[in-house]
């Protein structure tokens, strides 16, 4: 625990925090950071995440579809940040019985899947339009005339508070839905891998991935436009308003100056609902941008666009190449099987491809979507505290958890019904100035990418295939982690093949991504989907996190870019412009 964090415990639900009886249980299993949906630190109400997000993987996991041979991922705060441990089933007998269940279950799901993904999108559409008509406005000074003369008998005091829950109820339940589908998906990744593992021993994982990855559908639309956008304004000679340094105001002023800047403007305005509801990392912590909240983000993307484009390069993703790719590789693999061998590749790998536009996809509506929506009216809760006099500012919000901020909530509606100051006025503006400092210090350390006793064999399909929790990572991660590994060299998943010599540039926030230059090494905890464009860029990626099937790995397969995910240490233990080699077929990235 960092000096000046003492006490962080007490700002979290108690159920995601290790107490005394059950230390000893939870100490003899294995944990790891989840630093690919929380990078940093997380404030107590942001912790929200933390337990929607594993309700629902592990009541899909282990209650709905009935994993065979895993559980859910349990959770625990660890000095603010994110820890999960993944349950795996051991007993033969149980897995028996558990299969039985999830066969039947499954089968419905992979028989009706194109069926069932389209009624998935209404519901999230549905739920999205539910949160965005929810109101939290001011309280009055008297209640609106209509309240009497409706004869309502109800405050409007009263819809603070029932929405406020509402928000709540819609956040776990958009995470339901986001587990819906998604342990199947993994699931069927799985097979196939492991059939192609069985059939063909020597093949690469990444080879593998190749046959199975999309590549068309709404995951990459927001650089789509992106990319369009770019187009357009080469096409309108618009370049360099939008290759320059200037504020998103400044540029739109200059646009406005110059001929078919107004066009340019009415389709950059066209493309932000919905595509720039869009965050640059994960969304899942408040401080975490829209590229509509922060319109320096897309413009950037934009104009690193432009600039290729003046330079002769293709910005087009070759659509065209990675499809004919996929099948050449398939068909190569298919050869060398017998016709009944090949009967089980082809449904295998049917069914891989048939899921996978879930899996890239359901994230928009999700994480980006749903989270964008939450988050905007969250802030504007908090505004209803400001103007209330019981927050100071709106931001104050975000150091009470969703259990204490029920509290405050009621205790603001019942002072205000009465006539009579809020009690916790006092409390909470000590308690919050306190909790300040413990964030900073609980910001200030890097979290250990894992802890705990490891398990014989790691089966959980999320942690495999979107974390890169395999059983040799666990090993590996722990060894670095007691010092074994004095050559400097990292050792992870190569999920694209290449070896490429660069500096590196280490990257923790999407801001900062202004800073690379031509050639670097992208080195990151995770790269989020909205980081495309500097892929453009960069000649190399390496990541903290992140499995066979992250955005990292799909990404950098589709650029042909060399990378390797789930290093463990690579943002901790490099650094910017030391000069690195990464080779992206054996997994390492060795120090020059």
């Amino acid at each position: 625990m960092p000096a000046g964090a003492e006490g962080w415990q007490r700002m979290y639900p108690y159920f995601l925090v290790s107490q005394p009886e059950g230390q000893p249980a939870e100490d003899s299993r294995f944990w790891f950071a989840d630093s690919m949906h929380w990078s940093r630190a997380v404030h107590p109400f942001d912790s929200i995440g933390a337990e929607a997000v594993y309700y629902g993987a592990g009541v899909n996991s282990a209650r709905s579809i009935a994993l065979p041979s895993a559980l859910g991922l349990d959770v625990r705060m660890v000095n603010g940040y994110v820890y999960i441990c993944p349950l795996p089933v051991t007993d033969p007998a149980e897995i028996e019985r558990r299969l039985v269940l999830f066969q039947e279950r499954a089968g419905f799901y992979y028989k009706n899947w194109d069926d069932l993904y389209a009624r998935w999108q209404e519901k999230m559409l549905v739920a999205v339009r539910r949160m965005k008509a929810l109101k939290f406005e001011p309280l009055p000074e008297f209640e609106p005339l209509e309240v009497v003369t409706e004869g309502r008998g109800c405050s409007v005091s009263w819809d603070l508070v029932e929405n406020y829950h509402r928000l709540i109820n819609d956040f776990f339940l958009v995470w339901q839905y986001h587990f819906e589908m998604l342990g199947l998906g993994y699931g069927a990744y799985l097979v196939f891998f492991g059939l192609c593992k069985q059939a063909f021993p020597e093949i690469e994982d990444q080879t593998i991935a190749r046959m199975v990855a999309g590549v068309e559908g709404i995951a990459f639309r927001p650089d789509d436009e992106l990319r369009r956008l770019a187009k357009l304004a080469v096409e309108l000679g618009l370049g360099e308003v939008l290759d320059s340094r200037d504020s998103p105001d400044e540029i739109f002023a200059a646009l406005k100056r110059r001929t078919g800047g107004e066009r340019w403007i009415a389709e950059f305005e066209a493309a932000r609902d919905p595509w720039f509801d869009y965050f640059a990392e994960y969304g899942f912590m408040h401080d975490q941008e829209t590229w509509n909240g922060n319109l320096v983000i897309p413009l950037q993307g934009i104009a690193r666009y432009v600039g290729l484009l003046q330079a002769g390069e293709e910005i087009d993703r070759p659509v065209a190449r990675l499809q004919a790719e996929q099948d050449e590789i398939a068909g190569e693999y298919r050869a060398l099987l017998t016709p009944a061998e090949a009967t089980k590749f082809d449904e295998a790998l049917g069914l891989s491809r048939a899921v996978f536009p879930f899996i890239e996809e359901h994230n928009i509506y999700v994480e980006h979507w749903s989270h964008a929506v939450f988050w905007e009216k969250v802030r504007e809760l908090g505004q209803v505290f400001v103007k209330a006099g019981f927050f100071k500012e709106t931001n104050d919000l975000y150091y009470l958890n969703r259990f204490e901020l029920d509290q405050a909530l009621f205790d603001l509606v019942e002072s205000w019904a009465i006539g009579v100051p809020a009690r916790g006025v006092q409390h909470w503006h000590a308690e919050i100035a306190e909790r300040r400092k413990i964030m900073t210090a609980l910001r200030s350390a890097s979290p250990a990418p894992a802890y705990g006793i490891p398990p014989k064999e790691v089966t959980d399909p999320f942690a495999i295939m979107n974390y890169g929790v395999t059983t040799e990572r666990v090993a590996d991660w722990l060894d670095q982690t007691a010092g074994s590994n004095n050559d400097g060299q990292l050792k992870g998943i190569p999920v694209s093949p290449g070896v490429v010599e660069g500096l590196v540039r280490v990257i923790r926030h999407e801001d900062e991504l202004s800073q690379l230059l031509p050639g670097e090494i992208l080195v990151a905890q995770i790269t989020a989907p909205s980081w495309a464009s500097a892929f453009s860029v960069v000649s190399g990626v390496v990541t903290d996190i992140g499995g066979m099937m992250s955005h990292a790995a799909i990404i950098c397969r589709e650029y042909a870019m060399p990378a390797v995910v789930s290093t463990g240490f690579a943002t901790t233990r490099l650094k910017t412009g030391q000069r690195v080699r990464i080779d992206g077929r054996k997994g390492t990235v060795t120090p020059l």
